[in-house]
């Protein structure tokens, strides 16, 4: 296809300004693909400062740059104004040590991970193992919010690899990064039947707090609450503590010290359930939800808190 001048204008203007772009479909934070959160966490892994463009806001750009290196996917990478490629490159490039030095980092740390696998845990994954065949492994993907994945893979040997219980577990270079120490065990107890994994990296879970505790810790300057509902649905029913909001999106408060205690509201606890997951990902420490949301502050802490 032919690219049109003035988004070809455009795209050389992105590229001459940010020495390392990735053009992706949603944003670093909340990535609108498999693929774009693949490179994304190659990306953050390896430590680069890069600019994005959101293909999905931007239609004229999302067609254009496919003419314009002849590339026909997203994402794509491009570093000195040369495209690099799409996911599968960059995370080829990412596990040998490649984009390092195309981002002119120092050489990634390829250390295998030192995990434990029980013996309960290993009996069942040497079954799933020899049954899949010869030339099997346990392949253990952990994306940023420490959420882990665990498939059969081929054995792979130029993989980042340990071995625990003699199963040969597999890793990128983002995930071994993430599983030092990890410990993969089966329960038949009140977590639940089947094969659990520890992993003491993982940021802490996001805890709960009922609209009393949080107004009391608010008040007492111990805690921020972030009230995610927009400004409409903040008019019609408002908590009368300081509270931050996301009116101008999220970005200020990501950037708040990773141990500031917050609490997230809406309507009934659901989008800021999503909210404190969210913010537990990126690493905050003391994250929680206020249960119930504004309907819960009105019933239980206010009654002069309207609902609706």
């Amino acid at each position: 296809m032919s690219l049109d001048p003035a988004v070809r204008a455009r795209i050389e203007s992105l590229l001459a300004t940010n020495p390392v772009v990735l053009f992706m479909k949603g944003n670093p934070n909340a990535p609108q693909c498999g693929f774009s959160s693949k490179a994304v966490g190659a990306l953050d892994a390896a430590g680069a400062d890069y600019a994005h463009v959101d293909v999905l806001s931007d239609p004229e750009i999302r067609e254009g740059i496919k003419a314009y290196g002849d590339w026909p996917t997203i994402p794509q990478l491009y570093i000195g104004g040369e495209l690099v490629g799409g996911s599968d490159i960059i995370l080829q490039m990412a596990g040998s040590g490649e984009l390092h030095a195309a981002l002119g980092l120092p050489a990634p740390d390829r250390t295998p991970p030192a995990i434990t696998i029980t013996p309960a845990a290993a009996d069942l994954l040497r079954k799933a193992i020899d049954d899949a065949g010869d030339g099997y492994a346990l392949q253990i993907d952990i994306d940023k919010g420490f959420n882990a994945r665990l498939q059969l893979a081929p054995r792979d040997e130029a993989a980042i690899a340990s071995e625990s219980a003699g199963i040969r577990a597999q890793f990128d270079l983002a995930s071994a990064a993430r599983a030092r120490g990890l410990v993969i065990d089966w329960a038949d107890d009140e977590r639940g039947k089947g094969l659990v994994i520890d992993n003491p990296n993982a940021p802490p879970k996001v805890r709960n707090l009922t609209p009393a505790q949080a107004s009391e810790q608010a008040r007492a300057g111990t805690l921020t609450i972030v009230d995610v509902r927009p400004a409409d649905e903040r008019a019609l029913a408002s908590i009368n503590v300081a509270y931050a909001t996301f009116d101008d999106g999220p970005g200020e408060i990501e950037g708040w010290p990773k141990d500031t205690p917050l609490a997230f509201l809406c309507h009934h606890g659901g989008r800021s359930a999503q909210a404190a997951e969210h913010f537990r990902a990126l690493g905050f420490s003391k994250v929680h939800n206020i249960t119930g949301g504004i309907d819960a502050w009105a019933a239980h802490v206010d009654s002069s808190v309207g609902t609706y």
